[in-house]
């Protein structure tokens, strides 16, 4: 209840103390920022994937200047010869407001990225949104079959069903590459799984199932028991490194994060940036109340 009652009245306090919390999981307002924060994990062995914060706009004027934002970030991040590559949600491009709009400046951004023979990934919003993302990374994969993969979403019921509907995209020179995570939406118990185990299960039954069939697969999970149920898969079917890679949020876990790249495994952190910082922190907070206790946690103890 205290967790709830946090998230619920933080977004009415003032932007400075919610961005005291805020500061440890967003690498900031602007581009500079953001190739700073990715430069430090380079360098620290880390992959990144950067990603503008600002889904679920009201307009299209905001979706013209995000897929400008998103250019320049591709721009840049080349130029500075940044490891790593680009998520987007496609909200923040106008989905639900005209998806074919969306599909456009999608389509820029990613041209943009093959381009500089980079990656961008579709990242999976709320249920009414998956149905018009898997049709958008469809066609754009059929055009830029190397630079675009999607997100899946463990605790959804319809996930294995949709992972088993998109294995025609799967050739032999160009495997499916997915983001696989847990899934933060609220959603119903019709459409989702809510008991901690039963959505774990789900997300192990889902990795197998991709490593099985050779998808390139990015592991995104701050939860102990996934990782070493992964790294178990990962073994009992002789998973080669190079199909893998370990995917976490920026600054969450960094001693799990760092166990994970003692042991030799690719990790990629997900960098978000930008002026909606405050909205992205309340949202997240409002969609996962338990966070409320880490982060207040984390106000005052290191790590």
């Amino acid at each position: 209840m205290m967790n709830k009652l946090i998230a619920r009245t933080l977004p009415y306090f003032p932007k400075k103390f919610v961005w005291l919390f805020s500061r440890k999981y967003i690498a900031g307002e602007t581009i500079d920022e953001a190739i700073m924060a990715a430069q430090q994990l380079n360098e620290r062995g880390m992959l990144v994937t950067v990603d503008l914060l600002g889904e679920f706009i009201t307009n299209l004027d905001q979706a013209r200047q995000n897929k400008d934002e998103y250019l320049r970030i591709i721009d840049r991040f080349e130029d500075d010869k940044i490891r790593g590559n680009y998520s987007l949600k496609p909200t923040s491009f106008g989905l639900l407001i005209d998806p074919e709009i969306c599909y456009e400046l999608v389509r820029e951004i990613v041209d943009r990225a093959a381009a500089a023979n980079n990656f961008v990934r579709i990242d999976m919003e709320d249920s009414k949104c998956v149905d018009m993302e898997i049709d958008l990374f469809r066609r754009l994969k059929a055009d830029y079959p190397r630079h675009v993969g999607l997100v899946f979403q463990a605790y959804l019921k319809r996930t294995m069903g949709d992972l088993e509907a998109l294995m025609d995209l799967q050739t032999a020179d160009v495997p499916l590459n997915y983001r696989l995570c847990k899934g933060i939406y609220v959603e119903s118990e019709e459409i989702a799984y809510k008991d901690y185990q039963r959505v774990n299960e789900h997300y192990l039954k889902d990795l197998e199932y991709l490593l099985k069939n050779n998808v390139y697969v990015g592991i995104a999970t701050h939860d102990r028991k996934l990782v070493e149920g992964s790294l178990k898969i990962i073994e009992q079917y002789g998973i080669a490194k190079e199909q893998f890679e370990f995917q976490m949020l920026y600054g969450v876990t960094p001693e799990l994060r760092q166990e994970i790249i003692d042991q030799g495994f690719k990790m990629r952190i997900y960098v978000p940036y930008g002026k909606d910082w405050f909205g992205y922190s309340t949202r997240r907070l409002k969609e996962n109340p338990k966070m409320a206790a880490h982060i207040i946690k984390s106000l005052f103890i290191r790590g």
